[in-house]
């Protein structure tokens, strides 16, 4: 459980959560001390589940991980299974496909739904700035769409297609999201049926309240978020960029659009996250403006419970089957 910070003034210092050092100048060198995640071992692999690596973009070293039950594959029936495109946290400067809590999640909704799941790996910052993580994740969608890889063209259903992910990875849903709804046609026979959205990775300059009465928790300080943020953003913008403050204005036109498609959003949050406040209003924000939206929040808890505790990889994935069911019922 996340502490109560006792102060509305930053006292944490960011860099002991992430590998980088900062330079006089400015510039800022990763490390090569250890991530606070850990790459897949042998015994965090589920034998019901097969997984395979592909790459997309050599030259950005991009490449996607395939997960699907075993018995799928095993089995002579010719139903194909809803496909999921998972993006990994991290705050667009961490994380990786191949991170044990990444892969373990990807498992368990494999076999929960159970679907083909795509976990994208994409550039991270600050070598690349958004929008390298967005362009590299549109990538990803187009190989699907044109892939003859078995694995897809013969489990995958092109027609029920989810974009899921946690954090950096649910900003990632979200904005691939707007480019889809803007492109829709050019994507066929891939469709979106919706978007899930784990405790989005998201600010804004003026603090909210929650900001304020979490400033210093210890799990996720508002200090990591900002440096994340200026790692990140684009040089010279502020965290109220397109990118970081999805509410900014009253959000994307190309909202709209995800109205138009039928699309369905469900955002999931915890109260101990001290973006709690920005992820409500990013629900009340769709929600005027009559999108299919619904929000699960759970008390306490702090950002990133959902693959840092183990009980709550396995759970999280079932609150979400019930979404995915009753979006592929939609026509």
């Amino acid at each position: 459980m996340a502490a109560e910070t006792t102060s509305t003034s930053p006292t944490i210092d960011p860099y002991q959560f992430i590998p980088f050092s900062r330079s006089p100048d400015g510039t800022v060198t990763r490390n090569n001390n250890e991530y606070f995640l850990k790459p897949i071992a042998g015994e965090d692999l589920d034998p019901r589940v097969f997984f395979k690596d592909v790459p997309i973009n050599s030259s950005n070293n991009t490449w996607i991980r395939i997960f699907l039950p075993r018995e799928a594959i095993d089995s002579s029936s010719t139903r194909k299974l809803p496909l999921i495109v998972y993006y990994h946290g991290g705050g667009f400067v961490l994380g990786s496909v191949d991170d044990s809590i990444f892969h373990e999640f990807c498992s368990n909704v494999a076999l929960e739904y159970p679907a083909v799941v795509v976990s994208v790996q994409y550039r991270l910052a600050p070598e690349y700035r958004l929008p390298a993580a967005y362009d590299d994740s549109m990538e990803a969608l187009n190989w699907i769409k044109t892939t003859q890889d078995e694995l897809l063209t013969k489990h995958a259903d092109f027609s029920s297609c989810f974009l899921m992910g946690i954090s950096a990875g649910a900003n990632l849903a979200y904005h691939i999201g707007l480019r889809v709804a803007a492109q829709v046609e050019d994507l066929l026979p891939f469709k979106i049926k919706g978007l899930i959205l784990q405790q989005p990775f998201i600010g804004g300059v003026k603090r909210t309240e929650s900001e304020l009465r979490l400033m210093n928790n210890q799990n996720f300080p508002v200090c990591l978020s900002d440096l994340m943020w200026e790692l990140s953003l684009p040089h010279g913008a502020d965290r109220d960029h397109e990118y970081c403050n999805l509410t900014m204005g009253g959000g994307s036109d190309l909202l709209d659009r995800i109205k138009q498609h039928g699309w369905k959003v469900l955002i999931t949050a915890t109260t101990g996250d001290p973006m709690i406040d920005r992820q409500i209003e990013m629900v009340k924000m769709m929600e005027q403006k009559a999108l299919q939206v619904k929000s699960h929040y759970d008390e306490g808890g702090y950002h990133g419970i959902d693959l840092l505790e183990p009980e709550k990889r396995t759970a999280v994935p079932v609150i979400m089957k019930d979404f995915v069911t009753s979006a592929m019922a939609q026509q």
